[in-house]
Protein backbone atom coordinates (compact mmCIF):
# COMPACT_ATOMS: atom_id res chain seq x y z
CA UNK A 1 0.00 0.00 0.00
CA UNK A 2 1.20 3.62 -0.79
CA UNK A 3 1.42 5.94 1.84
CA UNK A 4 -0.53 9.52 0.75
CA UNK A 5 0.63 13.01 1.60
CA UNK A 6 -2.03 15.01 2.53
CA UNK A 7 -1.31 18.73 1.29
CA UNK A 8 -2.82 21.27 3.29
CA UNK A 9 -4.46 23.71 0.65
CA UNK A 10 -4.14 27.51 0.20
CA UNK A 11 -6.88 29.24 1.64
CA UNK A 12 -6.97 33.23 0.92
CA UNK A 13 -9.98 35.87 0.74
CA UNK A 14 -9.98 39.30 -0.87
CA UNK A 15 -7.92 41.07 1.88
CA UNK A 16 -5.12 38.86 1.52
CA UNK A 17 -5.32 39.44 -2.70
CA UNK A 18 -1.77 42.16 -3.92
CA UNK A 19 -3.60 44.42 -6.52
CA UNK A 20 -1.50 45.88 -9.13
CA UNK A 21 -1.79 48.34 -12.42
CA UNK A 22 1.03 47.61 -14.27
CA UNK A 23 1.31 50.62 -15.69
CA UNK A 24 0.33 54.09 -14.78
CA UNK A 25 -1.68 54.73 -17.75
CA UNK A 26 -3.42 51.41 -17.84
CA UNK A 27 -7.67 51.40 -17.37
CA UNK A 28 -7.30 47.85 -15.65
CA UNK A 29 -5.80 46.14 -11.73
CA UNK A 30 -5.17 42.37 -11.53
CA UNK A 31 -5.81 41.65 -7.79
CA UNK A 32 -3.19 38.55 -7.54
CA UNK A 33 -4.86 35.45 -5.82
CA UNK A 34 -2.40 32.68 -6.54
CA UNK A 35 0.84 32.71 -8.16
CA UNK A 36 4.41 31.47 -8.75
CA UNK A 37 5.77 34.11 -5.44
CA UNK A 38 3.32 32.63 -2.99
CA UNK A 39 1.75 29.07 -4.27
CA UNK A 40 5.24 27.78 -5.35
CA UNK A 41 3.56 26.51 -9.31
CA UNK A 42 3.42 27.95 -12.72
CA UNK A 43 0.28 29.21 -12.43
CA UNK A 44 -1.52 32.67 -12.45
CA UNK A 45 -4.68 33.20 -10.82
CA UNK A 46 -6.30 36.63 -10.50
CA UNK A 47 -9.21 38.96 -10.32
CA UNK A 48 -9.02 41.51 -13.00
CA UNK A 49 -10.87 44.15 -12.43
CA UNK A 50 -11.62 47.15 -15.83
CA UNK A 51 -13.05 50.15 -14.99
CA UNK A 52 -15.83 51.77 -17.66
CA UNK A 53 -13.72 51.53 -20.80
CA UNK A 54 -10.85 50.04 -19.64
CA UNK A 55 -9.08 47.30 -21.40
CA UNK A 56 -5.56 45.31 -21.54
CA UNK A 57 -3.07 46.45 -24.38
CA UNK A 58 -3.18 43.31 -27.61
CA UNK A 59 -0.53 40.76 -25.97
CA UNK A 60 0.49 37.57 -26.87
CA UNK A 61 2.11 34.85 -24.73
CA UNK A 62 4.23 32.20 -26.32
CA UNK A 63 3.40 28.97 -24.47
CA UNK A 64 1.05 29.70 -21.73
CA UNK A 65 -2.76 28.97 -22.34
CA UNK A 66 -5.49 32.04 -20.52
CA UNK A 67 -8.52 32.00 -19.07
CA UNK A 68 -11.07 34.92 -18.39
CA UNK A 69 -14.61 33.97 -16.08
CA UNK A 70 -16.46 36.76 -16.46
CA UNK A 71 -17.62 37.49 -12.93
CA UNK A 72 -19.40 40.66 -13.33
CA UNK A 73 -20.41 43.32 -15.96
CA UNK A 74 -19.95 43.09 -19.85
CA UNK A 75 -17.24 43.71 -22.70
CA UNK A 76 -15.76 42.12 -25.65
CA UNK A 77 -12.91 39.90 -26.29
CA UNK A 78 -11.00 40.00 -29.24
CA UNK A 79 -8.12 37.68 -30.45
CA UNK A 80 -6.41 37.75 -33.64
CA UNK A 81 -9.01 39.98 -35.41
CA UNK A 82 -12.49 37.81 -34.23
CA UNK A 83 -14.35 40.01 -31.55
CA UNK A 84 -17.07 38.27 -29.12
CA UNK A 85 -19.36 39.95 -26.72
CA UNK A 86 -18.88 38.50 -23.11
CA UNK A 87 -21.03 39.24 -20.04
CA UNK A 88 -21.10 37.56 -16.17
CA UNK A 89 -21.17 33.90 -16.53
CA UNK A 90 -19.36 33.66 -20.04
CA UNK A 91 -15.76 31.80 -20.44
CA UNK A 92 -13.13 32.63 -23.14
CA UNK A 93 -10.15 30.67 -23.70
CA UNK A 94 -6.90 32.12 -25.43
CA UNK A 95 -4.32 29.55 -27.03
CA UNK A 96 -1.06 30.30 -27.12
CA UNK A 97 0.32 32.89 -29.38
CA UNK A 98 -2.83 34.45 -29.75
CA UNK A 99 -3.44 38.17 -29.77
CA UNK A 100 -5.85 39.81 -27.74
CA UNK A 101 -7.11 41.53 -25.72
CA UNK A 102 -10.37 42.38 -23.65
CA UNK A 103 -12.58 45.49 -22.89
CA UNK A 104 -14.75 46.82 -20.77
CA UNK A 105 -17.69 48.37 -23.11
CA UNK A 106 -20.57 48.34 -20.09
CA UNK A 107 -22.00 51.06 -17.80
CA UNK A 108 -19.81 49.89 -14.81
CA UNK A 109 -16.60 47.89 -13.55
CA UNK A 110 -16.04 44.73 -15.41
CA UNK A 111 -14.91 41.72 -12.94
CA UNK A 112 -13.16 38.39 -14.30
CA UNK A 113 -11.23 35.70 -12.95
CA UNK A 114 -8.28 35.03 -15.29
CA UNK A 115 -6.04 32.15 -15.06
CA UNK A 116 -2.52 31.73 -17.12
CA UNK A 117 -1.21 28.60 -17.31
CA UNK A 118 2.15 28.32 -17.63
CA UNK A 119 2.92 31.59 -15.71
CA UNK A 120 5.25 32.65 -18.53
CA UNK A 121 6.34 35.55 -16.62
CA UNK A 122 2.82 37.04 -16.46
CA UNK A 123 2.76 37.41 -12.43
CA UNK A 124 6.86 39.11 -12.06
CA UNK A 125 4.76 41.79 -14.76
CA UNK A 126 2.00 42.16 -12.60
CA UNK A 127 4.01 42.39 -9.80
CA UNK A 128 6.02 45.04 -11.23
CA UNK A 129 3.81 47.56 -11.25
CA UNK A 130 2.29 49.94 -9.18
CA UNK A 131 0.32 48.41 -5.77
CA UNK A 132 -2.91 49.28 -5.45
CA UNK A 133 -5.81 48.41 -3.07
CA UNK A 134 -9.22 46.96 -3.74
CA UNK A 135 -12.08 49.21 -2.70
CA UNK A 136 -15.52 49.07 -0.90
CA UNK A 137 -17.11 48.40 -4.81
CA UNK A 138 -14.54 45.52 -5.34
CA UNK A 139 -14.90 43.63 -2.32
CA UNK A 140 -18.85 43.79 -2.66
CA UNK A 141 -18.11 41.99 -6.06
CA UNK A 142 -15.82 39.57 -4.75
CA UNK A 143 -18.81 38.52 -1.74
CA UNK A 144 -16.93 39.70 0.52
CA UNK A 145 -18.16 43.10 2.14
CA UNK A 146 -17.58 41.97 5.36
CA UNK A 147 -13.21 41.80 4.51
CA UNK A 148 -13.10 46.31 4.58
CA UNK A 149 -14.51 45.66 8.68
CA UNK A 150 -11.49 45.60 11.52
CA UNK A 151 -11.94 42.60 13.62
Amino acid sequence: MHATRCVIPLIKSPKDYQVYRISPNDTNRLAIIFDTANANTSLTCCVEIFDVGGHTPPNRHQWAVEMFFVLKGEGVAICDGKKVAIKTGDSLLVPPTGTHLIKNTGTSRLYTLTIMVPNEDFSELIRSGTRMELDAEDMAVLGRVDALMPC
